[in-house]
């Protein structure tokens, strides 16, 4: 079947997984926390708000993630990731847009919660962010004393804008 027989996509019919998740600032005190740390290194193939197309190396991995607009929340939207081989991700990022992001994902456990807390280097160097994903835009979650101010929903600190317009620039 090709995709002019599909009609406008039948999005009804498909199901589009979403990634629904809260950003804060961090101070100080996580480090302590955290069970594992990986360096990350990621570039954008198309960073427009509407199909962010990005590749990553997670340690000795590579990644390539579609992510889809964002909710008037600033919390959900729709992620397709898929792992491909470190030097397939090595020869894409070549291939990206001027900015890349690089950071050391810390991954720290709060309850039944994995916070992920990126602490970034280079034009970003002194931001630390927490991310912490859920099932639901209102899903309860315990709050560490090392979370700070919340920005979800602020675009300054998405890592695709951060790669145009990094944190020492602002």
């Amino acid at each position: 079947m090709n995709l002019s027989d599909r009609g406008p996509f039948l999005k009804l019919n498909i199901y589009m997984p979403q990634e629904i998740e809260r950003k804060f600032l961090v101070k100080e005190g996580y480090k302590q926390y955290a069970y594992t740390q990986t360096r990350i290194t990621q570039g954008y193939l198309s960073s427009v708000p509407e199909r962010i197309v990005r590749v990553r190396t997670n340690g000795d991995k590579g990644f390539l993630t579609i992510k889809g607009i964002l909710s008037l929340s600033g919390m959900s939207r729709y992620e397709f990731e898929k792992e491909i081989s470190l030097d397939e991700a090595f020869e894409l990022l070549a291939l990206c847009e001027a900015g890349i992001i690089d950071k050391t994902r810390y991954l720290v456990q709060v309850g039944k919660f994995t916070f992920e807390v990126d602490e970034f280097y280079g034009e970003n160097e002194g931001l630390v962010i927490a991310e912490v994903e859920l099932s639901s835009e209102d899903e309860l979650f315990d709050k560490p004393t090392w979370l700070d101010k919340e920005v979800t929903g602020d675009r300054r600190y998405y890592n695709s804008k951060l790669a145009k317009m990094p944190f020492s620039k602002w």
